[in-house]
């Protein structure tokens, strides 16, 4: 990320990121609802997305969006089941965003082969994030998952093996865990060598499978308290590891934290391609991502920000021009109280300079916030930082509320 002020973040006119979203899976999940679909390894309709995928790059390269890109993410879906098509896919990424320093690719255990990890070495994929989620294969028959927990073990190894900074994802609070099976779980990740672990409640999703499944009950290995429980059993064991929380979910060895996560929570524009990717966009990136996309709406005249998800189909995904979008803006206000809120995720605590940026358009109105926060012994002053507490992170919805109110909407 370059060294800048958040008046200059907030008028960039390109974007500091990118996100691929591959919509495709081997089996949709019992919990999952993000934009994936089952699809047979030989569908023709991979090869054409991600040829899509490839072109839309293209495009945003000569539109001056991602030269200046520092990290590149490539999510799901699982972009693992592209087979090569996902080295074709990250060395198309390094030949139109030359300045990219991290890479990521998710990646599911089942789909990663000894092929997908030397295509994806050989095309500059620096990380992968492996959906793990646990380590007891009753867990993951529960979850939908498709691969067992040696499945797991064994391919999670060979990317540490073949020299890629490993992250794994982890899943509590969920079907038939227990604490000890949490403990299990989490220490046998930590013995396979990885530098980042990120850890996630489960979240019972409307209209999926395991949705349909629980019904109208609210389980209790899914309480409140039980998450609460197993987030904190998480921290201690990970952290006497040495791998320190940096974010409301994510820990890391030194010098391996996410970067593409961290421009998240920091404000730092970022461009989504493919079906149900994320943009935001400063205005002027919008207005350079308008000038191809002809079916955007003009921005209001006090808007500084655009936030984009792209809602064309994965069958119809073709160029930028006839990309489909859902749009939302959001005024200066708005965006300052929302890099308020996204800010409080991380251990590190909301940026100075952000904090002095917002006090000029907020108002006292910040100044109570805050100190409405540190009372209520959500946020704690750190090293000349406003940073949450654990109070904060498990008050999640209080604190990041408090913050978003700012907006005045």
């Amino acid at each position: 990320m370059r060294d800048e002020g958040w008046d200059e973040r907030l008028h960039r006119a390109d974007a500091g990121a990118i996100y691929l979203h591959v919509p495709f899976c081997a089996r949709k999940c019992a919990y999952c609802d993000f934009a994936s679909w089952a699809t047979p390894g030989d569908d023709p309709a991979m090869p054409r997305y991600r040829d899509a995928l490839m072109r839309q790059l293209g495009e945003a390269s000569e539109l001056g969006l991602v030269g200046n890109a520092a990290t590149a993410y490539v999510g799901g879906g699982t972009p693992t089941l592209l087979g090569a098509g996902l080295g074709r896919l990250a060395a198309r990424v390094r030949a139109v965003a030359p300045c990219v320093e991290e890479l990521s690719c998710e990646a599911n255990p089942d789909s990663l082969s000894d092929e997908v990890l030397a295509c994806a070495a050989e095309a500059g994929v620096t990380r992968l994030s492996i959906g793990v989620q646990s380590l007891a294969d009753e867990e993951l028959v529960q979850l939908g998952r498709i691969h067992d927990a040696a499945c797991a073990r064994e391919r999670v190894s060979e990317a540490v093996s073949a020299g890629f900074d490993v992250s794994v994802d982890l899943m509590c609070a969920t079907p038939l865990q227990t604490r000890e099976s949490w403990r299990e779980t989490l220490l046998g990740a930590l013995g396979l060598g990885v530098g980042h672990v990120s850890v996630y409640p489960l979240a019972i999703e409307e209209g999926t499978a395991l949705a349909r499944r629980v019904g109208d009950d609210d389980p209790a290995w899914n309480d409140t308290a039980v998450q609460a429980e197993r987030m904190t059993d998480a921290e201690r064991l990970l952290e006497d590891a040495g791998l320190m929380r940096y974010e409301v979910a994510s820990y890391a060895r030194t010098g391996h934290a996410c970067r593409h996560n961290v421009a998240y929570w920091t404000g730092v524009p970022y461009l989504g391609l493919g079906t149900g990717a994320a943009s935001m966009l400063a205005r002027e990136g919008y207005e350079r991502l308008r000038g191809v996309c002809e079916a955007l709406p003009a921005a209001p005249d006090d808007a500084v920000r655009a936030r984009l998800v792209c809602t064309t189909g994965r069958a119809e995904l073709a160029g930028l021009a006839d990309a489909a979008f859902d749009v939302e803006f959001l005024t200066l206000r708005e965006a300052v109280a929302e890099d308020l809120m996204l800010g409080a995720r991380l251990v590190s605590g909301l940026d100075p300079v952000l904090v002095v940026f917002a006090r000029g358009i907020v108002g006292d109105a910040l100044d109570d916030t805050l100190w409405g926060c540190l009372l209520d012994g959500l946020l704690v002053e750190r090293d000349g930082r406003m940073a949450p507490t654990r109070k904060g992170w498990l008050l999640g919805n209080d604190l990041f509320g408090r913050l978003w109110d700012l907006a005045g909407r």
